[in-house]
């Protein structure tokens, strides 16, 4: 069983930065595709980032550019830098654990408590 909890959530301005952290444990780390997740009240879940276990990353359209996903397999810590923020970014932040290597959709089973990220305009 993985236990994921997310950090660094918060208020910030547009065009401000925010790195998001989500500290894993219960797991083989290195051997789960991790994805950032985020949903805004009212819209659906959508899949804001994923990188898989060799590192190679897959954005939505709308951060490209703007975020970052990279992890840390030494300290079983996946990252997402957020940089130029826009208020639709406003949303509560998840971080998940996929079951394969590959991070696709459908494929995440372990999920973070998740964390609110507001950006004010």
């Amino acid at each position: 069983q993985v236990q994921l909890v997310e950090s660094g959530g918060g208020l910030v301005q547009a065009g401000g930065s925010l790195r998001l952290s989500c500290a894993a444990s219960g797991g083989t780390f290195r051997n789960y595709a991790m994805g950032w997740f985020r949903q805004a009240p009212g819209k659906e879940r959508e899949l804001v980032a994923f990188i898989r276990t060799l590192g190679s990353t897959n954005y939505v359209d709308s951060v490209k550019g703007r975020f970052a996903i990279s992890r840390d397999n030494a300290k079983n810590t996946v990252y997402l830098q957020m940089n130029s923020l826009k208020p639709d970014d406003t949303a509560v932040y998840y971080c998940a654990a996929s079951r394969t290597p590959w991070g696709m959709q459908g494929t995440y089973d372990y999920w973070g408590q998740g964390t609110q990220v507001t950006v004010s305009s």
